[in-house]
């Protein structure tokens, strides 16, 4: 049967051991491959084990991974039309993987690779799994992140295995991907041992158990904790519903809810097959709807596309770093150095003062202290990356090095300055590049004498746990910097995009529309409380004037004046809405900067944490004039209380941040400086945190949803309910678009490029 997907092999003893491997793709999925052979085989080993030929089963993979889960290709195609045939094709899979756990012989699943969603799941079908220790294995049920559940069993069975409570709270919902080690102490398996021991434990543990069942087969089985109706979990079942919202931080997400219903519904059933059928609906539902498609292209092709090297020149020769000089050793350059070392680079760690340099090596101190103090790094591995970095205030101790990184003040003068500086220092080969968030690379570029080797690279704050890097290509900027840049950002283990140059680039320029459309809300007279809920309802993952606390309204006021200057320069109508007014009182009248300083949009204790918005918003900047209906639902448990009446409604709050972004990056497209729709997605949710749930910028426009919530004009119909009126893709977002324009103000018009 080696055509097939399963390769068949018996030994003396009578184990059968099947190995995974479709002959069409590097890894297994869940493909038509799968579904049509993996009954045939199951059905050919149950009569083997009728006749007494088997007396046991390993299911292993002859691929890197054991099974890479679900085929993404095929499901992000799925419409509510294909419901029937999913559900068909779902629940016959079940099936098989219900006759393998009871197939009347022990099972064993020698899990040599990653076994990720359902690869998982058809290990939970097996009585004992065993994983090996090689490195970089992952176990786990991701689906949850792409805006799905475990579909084939996942819910089900660990929920059986592990009781509701754990399962929801440490696989399910959180979509955790675990090491090997991790999984064992979960109990998502059994066993981990040596990749070359990984058979023979299996075949061992199978002449052991001759009777081995699942636990639900087991006369007398109760599930950890008890069912919904036991008391002691029916007390706390309640609350699951707020646990789950607070963990996604009220997003419209509707896979962990999902997941939560199929959970709890399936737990309440005996019968294995009824509960797998519950999670069989809901999954239906979910990846045929809107938020996983979009979910889907951005975590799994998008991201594929960034760290795949999509945007790098082809027939570049790769390019490995040993050593990195680092310029500017505050807060970004103490962080960059950390990950640069942390990869297995040397770094100078240069700045103008010792104290300043050793100040910054200090920060990779504190983090190690950390890492150390919860296990995740070993006392030598710890010294070795931070002997790694060398503090300095010479720029001689940068002539060996490959790549230089510069992040002092933002200022141009300044910039030009210290690069000066460095290329007198570094090798005429050295890679050249500039962490800033703002200047436009081609202007920093005129103070080097190799502007072809010279490049952008942006990084986001914190360093070490932000994935996001912003790769920025010069006017000049070579093939060669920029292949040699991306190579640089893989070699650290961050996730990049390539934008080309601007001011602001793509996500400077892009965040600060968002934070202007909050402060516009803010001087229109709406309750500052209500602003955070449409935030948070919208889904990111901090509220508007929270977020620009942290970024500082000094920062704010810079931005703005360049903005300004640079609209005014290209002969366009400035129209701020208050927001410049805003920003002035809370610096030259009130001293509320931000976060930085203890005061700010919000009130901050000694210990930095957030003690609830500033009572001044309402009783000196005017705040909370304007009504909005549904708002007290909204901003509930807050104790702030909003009157109902005529005003804007809180989808039209929601919206209005949603589309202010989303324009904003059609504008960056249409002046081409940015060049992929994956760069547009993966930049804007893991660089400022558009909301996961749209897929990012570009997907939010191309696979737009109307919500119920956003009432059609009057008169209009829409086009799923016989009408004309588009409510759906760029049709409907450009509909609502216009809308929001005639509303609140031209800058919602859909540029042309949209509407051709």
């Amino acid at each position: 049967m080696s055509e097939n997907m399963f390769k068949w092999e018996i030994d003396g003893d009578g184990i059968l051991t099947l190995t995974m491997d479709d002959p069409n793709q590097p890894v297994n999925t869940m493909n038509q491959t799968f579904f049509q052979d993996f009954p045939e085989i199951v059905d050919k080993a149950k009569a083997g084990v009728e006749s007494g030929e088997i007396k046991g089963i390993i299911l292993t993979s002859a691929k890197s991974t054991f099974f890479a889960g679900g085929d993404i290709k095929n499901m992000i195609k799925s419409t509510p039309a294909d419901a029937e045939e999913l559900t068909k094709q779902l629940n016959d899979s079940k099936a098989t993987m219900r006759a393998l756990e009871t197939i009347g012989v022990p099972v064993v699943a020698a899990i040599n690779g990653a076994a990720l969603g359902g690869g998982l799941e058809i290990a939970l079908a097996t009585h004992h799994r065993i994983a090996s220790d090689a490195r970089g294995i992952k176990i786990g049920l991701p689906e949850v992140t792409l805006g799905l559940l475990p579909g084939g069993g996942g819910v089900t069975r660990v929920v059986r295995m592990l009781g509701l409570q754990e399962a929801l709270m440490k696989v399910l919902t959180t979509g955790r991907q675990f090491g090997a080690a991790d999984a064992q102490k979960t109990g998502l398996i059994d066993d981990v041992v040596s990749a070359d021991g990984l058979l023979d434990a299996a075949k061992k543990w199978i002449q052991e158990n001759p009777e081995a069942a699942q636990p639900w087969d087991v006369k007398g089985y109760k599930i950890p904790g008890g069912t919904p109706t036991t008391p002691a979990l029916a007390a706390i079942l309640p609350s699951f519903p707020a646990t789950i919202t607070k963990q996604i931080k009220g997003a419209p997400m509707p896979a962990p809810k999902a997941i939560l219903k199929a959970a709890v519904e399936g737990a309440q059933l005996k019968n294995i097959e009824e509960a797998t059928a519950v999670e069989t609906r809901y999954f239906v539902d979910l990846v045929t709807g809107s938020t996983s498609k979009n979910m889907m292209q951005a975590f799994f092709f998008d991201l594929q596309y960034c760290n795949g090297g999509g945007s790098r020149p082809k027939d570049v020769e790769k390019k490995q770093f040993k050593k990195l000089g680092m310029v500017g050793a505050g807060m970004m350059g103490a962080a960059i150095a950390y990950v640069a070392a942390k990869s297995g680079m040397e770094v100078v760690l240069k700045d103008i003062k010792q104290e300043a340099a050793d100040k910054g090596k200090d920060y990779s101190v504190k983090l190690e202290e950390k890492a150390l103090s919860r296990g995740k790094t070993t006392e030598e591995k710890s010294k070795a990356l931070l002997d790694r970095i060398k503090p300095s205030t010479d720029y001689s101790d940068l002539s060996d090095c490959d790549i230089v990184i510069e992040a002092v003040f933002e200022n141009t003068e300044l910039k030009h300055k210290v690069w000066a500086e460095i290329e007198a220092a570094v090798p005429s080969d050295c890679v050249l590049g500039s962490n800033t968030s703002t200047l436009p690379i081609t202007e920093l570029a005129e103070g080097v004498s190799r502007p072809k080797e010279f490049i952008g690279i942006h990084f986001f704050s914190p360093v070490d746990k932000m994935p996001l890097v912003e790769i920025i290509r010069g006017e000049q900027t070579n093939d060669e910097t920029l292949a040699a840049a991306l190579d640089f950002t893989k070699q650290i283990r961050k996730t990049p995009i390539v934008v080309n140059d601007s001011r602001g680039f793509y996500t400077s320029r892009v965040i600060g529309f968002f934070l202007n459309e909050a402060m516009r809300m803010l001087a229109e007279g709406v309750d500052p409380a209500v602003i955070e809920a449409a935030g948070r309802q919208a889904g990111y993952p901090a509220p508007p004037l929270q977020l620009q606390d942290e970024l500082n309204l000094k920062l704010a006021r810079k931005i703005g004046a360049e903005t300004k200057a640079a609209q005014e320069a290209a002969g366009e109508t400035v129209d701020d809405g208050g927001v410049t007014a805003i920003v002035d009182k809370m610096l030259d009248e009130y001293d509320r900067p931000g976060k930085l300083e203890g005061k700010g949009f919000y009130e901050y204790n000694e210990d930095g944490r957030r003690a609830g918005l500033w009572r001044g918003l309402w009783d000196k900047l005017g705040a909370g004039s304007v009504s909005v209906p549904d708002a007290e639902t909204a901003v509930s448990g807050t104790g702030l209380e909003t009157a109902h009446g005529d005003g804007p409604v809180l989808i039209d709050l929601i919206e209005r941040m949603l589309f202010s972004e989303a324009l904003e990056t059609q504008k960056v497209v249409d002046e081409g400086v940015l060049m992929s729709d994956a760069d547009a997605n993966i930049g804007s949710i893991m660089g400022i945190g558009f909301p996961a749930w749209t897929g990012g910028t570009r997907q939010y426009i191309k696979n737009y949803d109307r919500p119920a919530e956003a009432a059609l004009p009057k008169g209009k119909v829409a086009v799923a309910d016989g009408g004309d009126y588009p409510t759906t893709g760029i049709e409907g977002f450009v509909a609502r678009a216009e809308e929001l324009a005639a509303k609140y103000g031209e800058r919602f018009n859909p540029p042309a490029s949209l509407k051709n």
